[in-house]
């Protein structure tokens, strides 16, 4: 089968299918973030992440491990740093890398927000599932996100070159 051959019936249901549960899983999600956090879905990512991490993480160890663009994530950091829930600094031992801290402020408020961000997905995505439902899933996605991960990730990939005139460039877009 050729690869821009149309998709079975069955795998179009599926993408579909799973296109739908992950857009109605974000949606509540970033409705009880912001309801209880006054947060958006990435940036309780790199939040959460952060605390995870239990230290500090590079400014490209943070866009790879949310897949979000080195642009979006900078102004997102931005964001953080200017409500005082991270600190960005120059790494000492590399001076092209920023490293990023959550603040005590910034534990706190994953701290708040957690508790209503677990019921939320024990409720809409764990619930309706037995447990052997729930180990299927979780093998059958990490083998999905393994092979997505096999492509370089958003913040590592090359960045196009612009070339010719902005008539040009956008004649070529």
């Amino acid at each position: 089968m050729a690869e821009t051959d149309a998709l079975r019936p069955e795998q179009l249901g599926t993408y579909f299918v799973l296109m739908e549960a992950v857009s109605l899983l974000q949606h509540a999600v970033e409705q009880q973030l912001r309801a209880e956090g006054g947060l958006s879905y990435v940036q309780f990512q790199l939040l959460a992440r952060l605390a995870d991490a239990k230290g500090r993480l590079t400014m490209t160890e943070l866009a790879d491990g949310v897949v979000y663009s080195r642009s979006g994530l900078t102004h997102q950091a931005a964001l953080l740093e200017k409500a005082g829930l991270i600190t960005r600094g120059p790494s000492p031992d590399d001076h092209r890398a920023t490293l990023v801290t959550i603040t005590d402020t910034g534990l706190a408020l994953v701290a708040k927000v957690l508790p209503g961000h677990i019921q939320l997905a024990r409720r809409l995505l764990f619930d309706p599932l037995s447990g052997q439902d729930l180990h299927a899933l979780g093998d059958i996605m990490t083998r999905v996100r393994d092979h997505m991960r096999t492509q370089p990730p958003r913040s590592a990939a090359p960045r196009k070159r612009r070339t010719g005139t902005p008539a040009v460039r956008a004649a070529e877009e």
